[in-house]
């Protein structure tokens, strides 16, 4: 049985091969490199984040123009965009940040004064 994460998309992860399903993008599926999902997660540690950025860069590079929206790897030929964003993420072409965990703590009511 395959394993799933989902978030806005998810890894359906199988046996030398990965897909990338994306059911708010008009049921897309990329065929994805399973080596390259597994480095990627290795270095990120959260398998959501991982499909956080992994989409996020996704866009960046089919929205066109110039910058940001050009890989960051050198060969990039016969690659498919998510692992293109895999490539980049395993050879640390673009980082992220995960925020401090805040402990919360709970409100104390403020006593009233009696006229």
């Amino acid at each position: 049985m395959p394993a799933v994460v989902q978030v806005d998309c998810f890894f359906l992860l199988r046996p030398g091969r990965a897909q990338l399903f994306c059911p708010a993008r008009f049921g897309l599926i990329k065929t994805v490199n399973a080596e390259l999902c597994k480095k990627a997660l290795e270095k990120v540690g959260n398998p959501n984040v991982l499909i956080n950025l992994v989409s996020r860069r996704v866009r960046q590079l089919n929205s066109g123009g110039g910058g940001m929206n050009r890989p960051l790897i050198l060969d990039a030929t016969n690659l498919g965009m998510a692992d293109i964003a895999l490539r980049e993420i395993i050879e640390e072409k673009i980082g992220w940040d995960l925020p401090e965990p805040v402990e919360l703590t709970r409100p104390v009511a403020k006593k009233r004064k009696k006229h």
